[in-house]
């Protein structure tokens, strides 16, 4: 989600790539929530962070607590960033339940997503 929500609002200003440390496949739930708001997720796959280990980057984003734990360490030059956000996968219950926790976390991104424009512009 934070990879097409940067995408979204930022257009072509960034080159932008998602990667997991335990990758999954991509969520059915995260692609119905993501459409809700007209951004289409379903071409997305779930990659692993060790595909990009050798890349340059500016910035490195953790967005969970357990990534950031586990996340491999990248060159000196990058800037990390942390976003403590829950894991919307983890959620329990209902599918209305669920599907309530992705919209939060969908917006809790969001709101990181246009502050961070906001101070790199």
């Amino acid at each position: 989600m934070a990879e097409a929500l940067l995408r979204h609002y930022a257009g072509d200003r960034f080159e932008t790539v998602s990667a997991g440390t335990h990758p999954a496949g991509l969520n059915p739930d995260a692609v119905a929530i993501m459409e809700e708001i007209g951004i289409d997720i379903s071409a997305q796959r779930s990659k692993s962070v060790d595909e990009f280990l050798s890349d340059r980057f500016d910035y490195v984003i953790t967005v969970c607590d357990s990534a950031r734990e586990s996340c491999p360490l990248f060159p000196a030059h990058a800037t990390t960033l942390h976003w403590s956000l829950k894991d919307p996968a983890a959620a329990l219950g209902a599918r209305e339940v669920r599907m309530a926790v992705f919209r939060r976390i969908r917006e809790e991104i969001a709101c990181r997503v246009r502050e961070l424009i906001s101070t790199l512009a």
